[in-house]
């Protein structure tokens, strides 16, 4: 938007050189650019961007010990101050929730997991071997890390109440 203001104060401050059709084009164009401008900004403005997501836990103790210290996730604060939660940041405006209270662990689908990015698939994978904790390709084959068509890797496993996870290397 500056740049196009830019222009605008370019014609006017050359109206001297440039003659009074050309000086009417130029405007023209430095003001559609500029209301592009600002629709683009508005626009993307409107758009919902993903605030948090929730997870309902067995043990909140041993849920936030996991999204710690496995997976590496920050916590900030939450509101509540009831022991009932855990927030973590994951992302710039993004949150974790951990919420207890789940009365027992239940069955999940590969196919609806979180996914995490880490630098080094070799270190995550060094971490969960320390912590004792088993992951598998998405084909199911045990400590074995696949490696997608776009040249990420990627691996698969559960959360102490079995959520699926997937960490990949894909740090674009």
């Amino acid at each position: 938007m500056q740049f196009c203001l830019l222009l605008v104060v370019l014609v006017f401050l050359t109206s001297s050189i440039i003659d009074s059709c050309m000086k009417k084009a130029f405007y023209i164009f430095s003001l559609g650019l500029t209301l592009s401008f600002i629709t683009m900004t508005s626009s993307a403005q409107n758009k919902p961007i993903l605030n948090h997501i929730a997870l309902y836990v067995t043990d909140l103790k041993t849920s936030t010990h996991f999204y710690q210290h496995v997976i590496g996730l920050d916590t900030i604060p939450e509101p509540f101050h009831d022991g009932h939660h855990t927030w973590f940041s994951i992302g710039t405006h993004g949150h974790l929730h951990v919420i207890s209270g789940a009365i027992a662990k239940t069955t999940h689908e590969k196919n609806t997991h979180l996914c995490f990015s880490v630098p080094s698939i070799n270190d995550f994978v060094a971490n969960l071997k320390k912590n004792g904790i088993e992951y598998e390709n998405w084909a199911g084959e045990k400590n074995t890390v696949t490696k997608r068509v776009d040249g990420i890797q990627q691996l698969y496993f559960r959360d102490p109440d079995g959520y699926w996870i997937e960490i990949n290397d894909d740090n674009k």
